[in-house]
């Protein structure tokens, strides 16, 4: 990408930008006119502007004739130094431009003009759906190729420049929010960059303004917020739902599993969450033992697989979108939410998943350089500055071997006395024998140190011996606790707040026990537990992803005998 022309160039050479990656492959005559079947060739002058950043494509564009060129922010408009790197590319006949965002209604990261006079076919998005539903090989191709441009735009930072303090827990809560949004950014800090006084002067930004995100263009968010975020983006629905046949709360591989089947069988769904899609998994750099996938596939790619499927299938996501209460209502269940709205279901499927503990001996550190996922987004910000990652399980490992390809050390600092316990062999072996990995069994964080940042911790092991270790970033993966802290909702718990289901529900009410209990069913009839948040589930992305589907069969099962006349049965 770095050979790449400048944009302000304006005798750019007619030479395509490669491809390594297959990031911009080459569609062939055939494919290209199964395409303009169902679109329509379009002339351009040169310079003229296909997209600008901010703006909301409503179309697919494949180069016909000419070259356009396609950068990561308007040339004029620029927040970024100078010696950032960014995303410039010259495409030729055969190549479209554009990224997942067209099929998932976000708005552009990119600037798409003609360099010369050209001809592109333009395939509006309602019929490139329908390609990429009907021709199974031309749809994974666009797709693909879509899913990567974004996993290099987060990689450089394109897209979005949220300005603020890094230290500002409000700018640090936006930042998780694009991040596990898996939507380009970079920080333009108050605090640390140099060229952040130029652009709040540009914007006549006040204190109370921050922080803002820049959009593209003249578009800014001030005092911005998540859900003032996702609402400028489009990511929310510009009507949700006030009644459907099954609310799911929590899109992670569980949610998203239930609302895929439970769509794809004709039941009207809303699916909702108050961060992002993909949970846990959805951080996840590599999963390796996913069955289908013997080359693994990153936890963002399998989230934004599972949301197109919920949109393919006619369900409502909702995003960011906080359930407070749920309430029994005759015979329905009305689902309360943080904003006063309400949405009244025959069933509630409840996939809110875990949370990672955080370490106490961090909190001086946890709005700068504490994280509790390992995206590109994260190791951008690392650099090659060493790392440490605590915790002994699956996501740690992911964690350790994803940081390692970038960070000059990665520590692993386990509690338990072999990676075995509580790591799948695969991630033991990979990890053991990479040379920049360093692994400390029995040992645990017990102090954290430095001026201003972050600069070293300390490590204790089971025999009591203390080590410093310097790093710029703790990534943490340790324990979990249910997501449901905030959530009020009349079922049955154990003592550590899991949701229990089926034979070990407790009798509650006159909902009684029985054959026509359902094992995934709560102590309030209509409400189903899925995945992390379940009592005695298998703490794993596949279990996860098999109960979201089970719980279908048994909602329907449950729909089928009506709420009252199935309890007692």
């Amino acid at each position: 990408m770095s050979d790449a022309p400048d944009p302000s160039d304006t005798h750019l050479p007619q030479t395509e930008t490669p491809d390594p990656v297959g990031a911009f492959p080459r569609l062939s005559d055939e494919q290209v006119d199964v395409l303009l079947e169902r679109g329509r060739r379009r002339r351009l002058a040169k310079g003229e502007v296909l997209i600008r950043p901010g703006d909301h494509p409503s179309s697919l564009y494949v180069v016909l004739d000419g070259y356009l060129l396609t950068t990561d922010t308007e040339p004029a408009d620029d927040p970024r130094p100078a010696d950032e790197p960014s995303m410039v590319g010259v495409h030729g006949r055969g190549r479209f431009v554009g990224d997942v965002g067209l099929l998932e209604g976000q708005p552009s990261f990119a600037f798409v003009s003609a360099i010369d006079a050209a001809e592109v076919a333009e395939i509006p998005v309602e019929e490139l759906e329908a390609i990429v539903t009907s021709d199974p090989l031309l749809g994974e191709i666009i797709l693909r190729a879509y899913l990567i441009r974004r996993s290099l735009a987060i990689g450089v930072g394109a897209g979005l420049r949220v300005v603020g303090s890094c230290f500002s827990p409000q700018t640090r809560e936006l930042l998780d929010f694009v991040a596990r949004n898996r939507l380009p950014h970079r920080l333009v800090d108050l605090d640390k960059d140099e060229k952040a006084e130029q652009v709040v002067r540009r914007l006549g930004a006040t204190v109370a303004d921050f922080p803002l995100v820049i959009l593209g263009g003249a578009r800014t968010v001030l005092a911005a917020t998540p859900a003032r975020l996702a609402a400028e983006l489009g990511m929310r629905p510009p009507a949700p739902p006030t009644t459907c046949d099954v609310v799911v709360v929590g899109a992670g591989p569980a949610g998203l599993a239930s609302a895929v089947y439970a769509t794809s069988d004709g039941l009207s769904v809303y699916l909702c969450d108050s961060l992002a899609t993909g949970g846990q998994a959805g951080t996840s750099a590599r999963i390796e033992n996913y069955l289908g996938f013997p080359a693994g596939i990153s936890g963002a790619e399998l989230a934004d697989r599972g949301v197109l499927q919920v949109r393919k299938f006619g369900g409502t996501l909702d995003i960011p979108a906080t359930v407070m209460e749920i309430v029994e209502d005759d015979d329905r269940l009305r689902v309360v939410f943080d904003d006063g709205r309400e949405v009244t279901s025959e069933v509630v499927v409840l996939a809110t998943g875990v949370r990672y503990r955080s370490l106490s001996v961090l909190d001086r550190f946890q709005t700068s350089h504490v994280f509790y996922a390992a995206t590109a987004q994260e190791a951008r910000v690392c650099g090659d500055a060493p790392v440490a990652v605590v915790g002994g399980g699956n996501s740690a490992g992911q964690a350790a071997l994803f940081l390692a390809r970038t960070s000059s050390r990665v520590y692993l600092v386990v509690r338990a006395a072999e990676l075995e316990a509580g790591m799948s062999r695969y991630l033991v072996d990979q990890i053991q024998n990479h040379p920049r990995i360093e692994v400390l069994l029995s040992s645990e964080v017990v102090d954290a140190d430095g001026d201003g940042r972050l600069e070293r911790i300390t490590v204790r092991s089971a025999h009591g011996e203390l080590r410093e270790l310097e790093v710029g970033y703790v990534f943490v993966f340790i324990g979990a606790v249910p997501a449901t802290d905030r959530l009020t909702v009349g079922v049955q718990r154990d003592a550590d707040g899991y949701i229990l289901t089926g034979s070990d529900a407790e009798l509650a009410g006159s909902h009684s026990f029985g054959s026509a209990r359902f094992s995934l069913e709560t102590t309030v009839p209509g409400i189903f537990a899925v995945g992390d948040v379940r009592h005695g589930s298998v703490k794993r992305m596949t279990s996860a992803v098999g109960e979201g589907a089970s719980a279908v069969r048994q909602i329907h099962e449950y729909l089928s005998k009506g709420r009252h006349n199935r309890v007692g049965a």
